[in-house]
């Protein structure tokens, strides 16, 4: 009989899933997979809302960039902030603020007197949210796994779970617009955080000490860029 591939059978799927063997990123695990496909209701329905209440194309593009710049202009610091804060910490402040985001967007919605410029400054804000959000989602999940060798696996189904939303929440995002309206996507998203916040709180979360003392803010950005700069293979993706 030939043997089973290494992804057949319970032991595959065992091994193919084994980083969430570890409490604290099954946690994270499942609250990020449902608040991420929250965040696409959002991401479509913000989309639609504009178009309809304006008829604009330029102004759809115009909220897209509200919602862009802020993260792409802060990103490089965020991250050097991100390194020296506790990250868990601050991961359960962005993604209450982000909740309380979305959930502004509901009561101006359901209300009845949302505008397009009530959009664009709440893109603002979750711009602003995400450059801190991000850089924090993506360096805890190192935090999360205890065994080493189950970090590759974990960045893996991490990944995984970011593309399963951005396919989903869309697809879903469709059939609720023409149900429940934008602000009722809105409000979904809102109460999604709901999970990923009890995920956060319920973690056993170990204060690693820094290994280092940090150095001034600029000097350590320039070290992050100089880094980027003599690595081939990141310089190559980040451009």
């Amino acid at each position: 009989m030939a043997e089973q591939g290494a992804g057949e059978g319970p032991s595959g799927w065992r091994f193919m899933l084994r980083a969430l063997g570890h409490h604290n990123y099954r946690l994270y695990f499942i609250g990020q997979g449902v608040s991420l496909v929250g965040t696409w209701l959002t991401r479509v329905a913000t989309a639609w809302l504009v178009y309809r209440l304006s008829g604009s194309a330029l102004l759809l593009g115009v909220v897209g960039f509200c919602g862009q710049i802020p993260t792409f202009l802060l990103a490089p610091v965020a991250g050097v902030l991100v390194d020296r804060w506790d990250r868990h910490r601050l991961l359960v402040v962005t993604q209450a603020l982000a909740m309380l985001q979305s959930l502004a967007l509901a009561v101006l919605a359901l209300s009845g007197v949302i505008a397009v410029w009530h959009v664009a400054v709440l893109s603002v804000v979750q711009g602003l949210i995400n450059a801190f959000d991000l850089p924090a989602r993506q360096a805890f999940v190192v935090e999360l796994v205890t065994d080493r060798a189950d970090l590759p696996n974990a960045i893996a189904l991490n990944s995984s779970i970011f593309n399963a939303a951005r396919l989903v929440g869309p697809s879903v995002a469709g059939g609720l617009i023409a149900w429940v309206g934008e602000g009722g996507c809105f409000l979904i998203d809102a109460i999604s955080y709901v999970a990923v916040l009890a995920s956060l709180l319920a973690m056993r979360v170990v204060r690693r000490p820094r290994e280092h003392a940090p150095q001034h803010l600029l000097t350590e950005l320039k070290e992050g860029f100089t880094y980027v700069f003599h690595s081939p293979p990141i310089r190559a993706l980040l451009l």
